[in-house]
């Protein structure tokens, strides 16, 4: 299930987003199942646009997921027109053949980024951990509950892949434009909030 959020102007009056907002997108590479998220940014604020995944596990053959893989992004990026892509780094493993397939997966993605003019940005998981949540060893269901705060949505999607690319779209957000977070350590999620005021979208 895609879950779809339009911001109410953004088909109303599209020349003022032209000019006053960008999407990015952000994605999750996989082999099996890949996560993509787009937010609109306004100013300082983000909010939801589209989250979901590409289900590859059905398809046996790795080079027919890759082709998949491409066709996605390159969807993506038509219908959005996103002005950056933000991807999470593989994480190393001990499973060699693995680590290649996934190293492939994120490159094609790479690759049909770059090859429809938008810029690469490319974060460690454990970076996009710290920037999102204040800790760079949360799991998926904090990742989660944290851009439900940030971006005022409640579903949770079937696959956490999704909200995992979103946190790296969201992570890119906070870079760019140096919405950095206290760097005094929370101790948990309301402190963590209160240190952070400007993580919260209005």
């Amino acid at each position: 299930m895609v879950f779809l959020f339009r911001h109410q102007d953004f088909g109303k009056n599209k020349l003022w987003l032209a000019n006053k907002s960008k999407i990015i997108l952000g994605i999750d590479p996989g082999t099996l199942v890949m996560g993509y998220g787009l937010i609109l940014v306004e100013g300082t604020k983000a909010s939801l646009l589209e989250m979901d995944v590409l289900k590859l596990s059905r398809h046996k053959d790795h080079y027919e997921r890759l082709q998949l893989i491409h066709a996605r992004v390159n969807e993506l990026i038509r219908v959005h027109k996103p002005v950056s892509c933000a991807i999470e780094a593989p994480f190393f493993g001990k499973n060699v053949q693995s680590m290649l397939k996934l190293g492939r997966a994120q490159g094609v993605a790479i690759a049909t980024a770059m090859q429809a003019g938008v810029p690469v940005t490319e974060y460690s998981p454990k970076k996009v951990k710290q920037s999102v949540t204040g800790n760079g060893n949360a799991d998926k269901e904090q990742i989660w509950q944290m851009l439900q705060r940030i971006l005022h949505f409640k579903e949770r999607p079937e696959f956490l892949d999704a909200t995992d690319a979103l946190a790296v779209a969201v992570c890119h957000f906070f870079q760019e434009s140096s919405v950095l977070p206290d760097t005094r350590k929370a101790k948990g999620w309301e402190q963590f909030l209160q240190q952070n005021p400007e993580r919260i979208a209005e």
